[in-house]
C-alpha cells in the first residue's frame, strides 16, 4: 500500500506542479510571449479547460484497469509539458498547457478509487490525502524550484524537469502499483446517474465557487507579493515553498478531520478559513509580514478541503460512477480556477492594476462555497452516528 501511495504520489506531485507553477513564473512567461500579466492569465486557464475536456477519457476508458489510466495519463502529462518546455509563441504555449490538464481530473478520479480500495477500513480519507500530499509538495517544493529556474536560467527548464519526472512515474506506477479491477461497467448513462440526487451538485457548486474565490487571488500571487509586499523577486520562490507548507499541512489536516468528523462540515469550515484569508488581502496594508502570513493561511484553506470533497464525491458514485464522479471534483476545481483567474484579472484591469482588489474580487465566491457545504453537512451529515459514518451515505 505504501508503495502504491508513493507512485499515486507521484503522479499527483507532476499534474499540482503543472498546474501551479505558471503562477510563479507568469512574469517571465508573459514576458517570453509578449503579452500582459492579465493575458497571461490565460495559460492557468488553458490548462484549467484541459481538465474540464479531458473527463471524456474515463467515459471512454471505464472498462481499461486503473493502472493501465494511470499510465496513459502520465504519457500525455510528458507530452504537454514537454511542448509547454518547447513552445515559441503565445499558441503554442496555450495548447501544450491544454493537454498538460486534459489527464488532471481523469488520473485524481482514478487515483482516489485506487487509494480508497487500498485503504484499511476507517482511513479511507487518510489514504485519499497521502495521494493528495504529491500535489501539496508539489506547491511546496516543485513550484518555488520552477520559480528558482525562471529566475536563474529558464521558465521553460520548469517544463522540461515535469515531462523527466512523468517518465519516472509511468515506470513506478508499472513496478508498484497491484492490480485493481475496474469499476462496474454501468454503461455510459449510468456513469452519471449520480447526477440525478441533489447531494453532488452541493459539492460540485462548492468546489467550483470556492476555488473560484481563491483563485482570483493566487493566479496572481506572485505579482501580489512583489507590488502589494514589496518582496524582491529573488524571494518569491521562498514564499512559495511557504505556501505550499501550509497547503501540505492543510491537506493532511483536512484528512485526519474527515476520518474523526464528516466531509461536508471540514469542507465547510475550509471555505470560510479561505473567505477570511481573501479579506485580508482586500483590507490589510501591503507589509511583508502580513503578506507573507496571509501566503500561507490561504494556501492551508485550499487543500484542507482536497481530501473530503473527492470521498464525498466517490462515495457519491459508487454502483459504476465513481471515476466520473471523483473526476469531476477536479472538473469543479479547474473550471474555478479559470473563472477565477479570469475574474482576477478582470479586477486588476478594472482597478488600474490594484493587488488589493483581487480579494475582494475573490471573497464572495468563496462564501457561497462555505455555506453551501454548510448546508449539505446539515441536510445529510448532521445526525449520523460515528459508527454510521464509515458507512456510505447517498447523496
Amino acid at each position: 500500500m505504501t508503495k502504491s501511495l508513493l507512485a499515486l504520489a507521484s503522479g499527483a506531485f507532476i499534474l499540482g506542479a503543472a498546474e501551479f507553477v505558471m503562477m510563479g513564473i507568469l512574469p517571465q512567461a508573459a514576458a517570453a510571449t509578449n503579452v500582459s500579466i492579465p493575458v497571461a492569465g490565460h495559460y492557468i486557464s488553458a490548462y484549467a479547460f484541459g481538465v474540464c475536456a479531458g473527463t471524456l477519457i474515463l467515459v471512454f476508458g471505464r472498462r481499461v484497469p486503473p493502472r493501465n489510466l494511470i499510465v496513459l495519463f502520465m504519457a500525455i502529462a510528458l507530452i504537454g509539458n514537454l511542448g509547454s518546455a518547447l513552445s515559441t509563441g503565445q499558441g503554442m504555449l496555450l495548447a501544450a498547457r491544454f493537454i498538460s490538464g486534459l489527464p488532471h481530473g481523469a488520473f485524481f478520479g482514478t487515483a482516489t478509487l485506487i487509494a480508497r480500495t487500498l485503504a484499511p477500513r476507517g482511513k479511507e480519507a487518510r489514504s485519499v490525502s497521502m495521494m493528495v500530499t504529491g500535489q501539496t509538495v508539489a506547491n511546496m517544493l516543485g513550484v518555488p524550484a520552477g520559480t528558482l529556474l525562471a529566475e536563474a536560467v529558464s521558465w521553460r527548464c520548469a517544463f522540461l524537469l515535469l515531462a523527466a519526472w512523468a517518465a519516472m512515474t509511468i515506470a513506478l506506477t508499472v513496478a508498484w502499483i497491484p492490480r485493481v479491477p475496474p469499476i462496474k461497467d454501468a454503461g455510459i448513462k449510468g456513469q452519471f446517474a449520480f447526477l440525478k440526487h441533489p447531494g453532488p451538485w452541493f459539492v460540485i457548486a462548492g468546489v467550483f465557487g470556492g476555488n473560484t474565490g481563491l483563485f482570483c487571488w493566487w493566479s496572481y500571487v506572485s505579482p501580489w507579493l512583489q507590488t502589494v509586499g514589496g518582496w524582491p523577486s529573488a524571494l518569491v520562490p521562498a514564499l512559495m515553498v511557504l505556501a505550499g507548507l501550509g497547503m501540505v499541512i492543510g491537506g493532511i489536516a483536512g484528512g485526519r478531520l474527515t476520518d474523526r468528523w464528516v466531509p461536508g462540515g471540514t469542507a465547510a469550515v475550509s471555505h470560510a478559513i479561505g473567505v477570511a484569508g481573501l479579506l485580508l488581502v482586500f483590507l490589510t496594508p501591503g507589509t511583508r509580514p502580513i503578506t507573507a502570513a496571509l501566503t500561507f493561511l490561504v494556501a492551508f484553506s485550499m487543500f484542507f478541503n482536497s481530501s473530503p470533497q473527492q470521498l464525498l464525491m466517490v462515495q457519491a458514485g459508487a454502483g459504476g460512477g465513481e471515476l466520473i464522479a471523483g473526476a469531476a471534483v477536479q472538473v469543479a476545481y479547474n473550471f474555478g480556477n479559470a473563472m477565477g483567474s479570469v475574474i482576477g484579472g478582470a479586477a486588476l484591469t478594472a482597478s488600474a492594476m490594484n493587488y488589493h482588489t483581487i480579494g475582494l474580487a475573490g471573497a464572495p465566491f468563496t462564501a457561497a462555497a462555505a455555506i453551501l457545504f454548510a448546508v449539505f453537512s446539515h441536510r445529510y451529515e448532521h445526525r449520523r452516528s460515528a459508527l454510521e459514518r464509515l458507512e456510505r451515505v447517498d447523496v
